[in-house]
């Protein structure tokens, strides 16, 4: 039974999720602040409590997701459907509200501790949209797409919306004369959210290519149903370009950030070799891509493309900052 609901739950995803908040932390707030001779100030307790936080929300929505999806994965993916075969479709909403109830009650704890509980709320209102998007959303044009697209990018966001008001309280008069002391560790993090919100934005996109033969069977108004294969592959194919004009903005404000304008040769064989060739290949693989094999490798690519643009804030921490 554990095998199967780490199944559901999608564990390697979850770890993902964990992986980047705490690569976020200490791999790109906490150098930023230690070169101004400041040092974090939310708990390492109250971090993780806000990780788990995360983490159990997300596997919720796997849950609920696979859940309304269960009809169209046996069109489109029969051998991964698990609801229904392995773990009751009771017991799979039963998992779902756990999760949803670990998951806030860690959240309000992190929130009140910090002295701001009504930043509790992102702990019910991100469990309403996972659900909408379920029931809903994935089912309308383009919205279902970009609402995962931002849950996504709202992780990386997550350790410093948190870290933020904590550092407000311990170094308001230090902040009021220098007011973009935290300017750089903002950056650099809304950076990465923007990153993970556009790769993702174009990964669901090429999963609904992928599932477009359920999705017609049930309805469902995605991009390639509305538009078409071809149409959608030149979406697509836009969104990546669009990553790559980021990947090179982001690299331009670093060196103007850097002393002297020096040019950092690290992070530009890191971008190029790491995410920019990785990119125009998978754009290759997206034009010559026919069948839903093609597509599901093209959606692998942009995880691993994902995992490489987070694991960057390693690079940050012991080689730049």
């Amino acid at each position: 039974m554990v095998g199967v609901i780490l199944r559901v739950v999608r564990v390697k995803n979850l770890v993902v999720v964990a992986l980047t908040m705490y690569l976020m932390r200490f791999g790109i707030i906490q150098p930023i602040l230690q070169q101004s001779g400041l040092t974090l100030q939310l708990s390492e307790w109250l971090f993780l409590f806000l990780t788990l936080a995360t983490v159990f929300i997300t596997a919720a929505g796997y849950v609920i997701n696979d859940y309304f999806d269960t009809h169209t994965d046996l069109i489109n993916r029969p051998q991964t459907v698990v609801i229904g075969r392995q773990l009751s479709r009771r017991m799979a909403i039963m998992l779902h509200w756990i999760l949803n109830i670990v998951g806030f009650i860690l959240g309000a704890t992190v929130s009140i501790a910090i002295g701001k509980p009504f930043l509790s709320l992102a702990f019910l209102i991100i469990p309403g949209i996972l659900w909408f998007y379920s029931t809903t959303y994935k089912r309308q044009f383009l919205i279902g797409n970009i609402v995962v697209a931002f849950l996504t990018g709202l992780v990386p966001a997550m350790t410093i919306i948190f870290e933020l008001p904590a550092l407000y309280e311990k170094y308001w008069q230090l902040i009021l004369l220098s007011p973009e002391l935290f300017n750089k560790a903002i950056f650099w993090v809304v950076g990465f959210s923007i990153f993970a919100f556009i790769l993702n934005l174009f990964r669901e996109i090429i999963k609904d290519v992928e599932d477009f033969e359920g999705d017609i069977e049930f309805g469902r108004n995605t991009l390639p149903v509305v538009l078409g294969t071809k149409a959608t592959q030149i979406v697509a194919a836009s969104l990546l370009l669009v990553v790559v004009v980021i990947l090179t903005y982001l690299f331009g404000a670093h060196l103007n950030q850097a002393p002297n304008g020096k040019f950092d040769f690290i992070t530009f064989i890191y971008m190029f070799f790491g995410l920019v060739i990785p990119i125009f290949y998978m754009l290759m693989k997206l034009f010559s891509a026919e069948k839903k094999e093609h597509y599901h490798h093209i959606s692998r690519m942009a995880k691993y493309i994902m995992l490489v643009g987070i694991l960057y804030s390693l690079v940050f921490r012991f080689f730049i900052a």
